[in-house]
């Protein structure tokens, strides 16, 4: 089974989207953006698949050296929880960053501080959380294995496509527990969110990984018809 993100139709409005992807699959992950953005849980309400929310991350930055904006950014993502609480579905949050290379060690502490309430309201709301990698965007936080320490404690979101971009990353994080996975292909140069095959990922080497954490991966890849291509690939693996 394949679960397959709205991103996919994000330039629909969303009722189109569900629409859409409810005959082709029985979950599906909200993007939290855009069109898509949810202010009520009264959107999926109507329909029968399992679903996930991917929180808002345009403008959000939990790793904040700026007060006011970390605590907006956490308030932003708990906002999302009670909404996945009503739901019953899990949520992905990006890590956050730092504006300059100095500033990283106090950059950590705020993350940190954000993981650890972002956990309480987590648990307030009775809904699991995952902390996703990043492309090769500067100063963004979990780009590569080694700093899977900064999320100690909480679940892994694997985004291929975000590893393939960091030299080496993808299989050293396949190495890892992964909680959540999202799945698309790229060059390595851009973050394209290709069908799978027009890349350069070895997806036999993540569908290992996927069966081996017993997970049910998220296709987020950017068309529609990209999509279905790239379910029919997958379960050739």
């Amino acid at each position: 089974m394949f679960g397959i993100s709205t991103y996919c139709l994000h330039r629909e409005l969303l009722e189109t989207a569900l629409d859409a992807l409810a005959p082709v699959t029985d979950y599906v992950e909200v993007m939290d953006e855009g069109l898509h953005y949810l202010e009520s849980a009264e959107p999926l309400e109507s329909y029968s698949f399992a679903c996930s929310i991917h929180a808002p991350s345009r403008g959000v930055n939990i790793a904040s050296l700026l007060e006011p904006i970390r605590r907006a950014s956490v308030e932003v993502l708990v906002d999302t929880f009670a909404l996945a609480g009503e739901l019953d579905a899990d949520v992905v949050v990006h890590p956050g960053y730092y504006a300059w290379r100095e500033e990283r060690e106090r950059a950590v502490a705020k993350f940190q501080q954000s993981l650890d309430e972002l956990q309480q309201a987590a648990d307030e709301y009775s809904v699991s959380f995952t902390v996703e990698n990043m492309g090769n965007w500067e100063y963004f936080f979990l780009r590569t294995p080694d700093e899977l320490p900064l999320i100690d404690g909480i679940g892994f979101a694997l985004d291929v496509g975000h590893a393939n971009l960091n030299d080496g990353s993808l299989e050293g994080f396949l190495a890892h527990p992964i909680a959540h996975f999202h799945l698309h292909d790229n060059d390595g140069g851009k973050d394209t969110h290709s069908p799978v095959g027009e890349g350069t990922i070895d997806f036999c080497a993540v569908m290992d990984a996927v069966r081996r954490n017993n997970v049910i991966p998220i296709v987020e890849v950017d068309t529609f018809e990209g999509v279905l291509a790239s379910i029919e690939a997958l379960k050739k693996l």
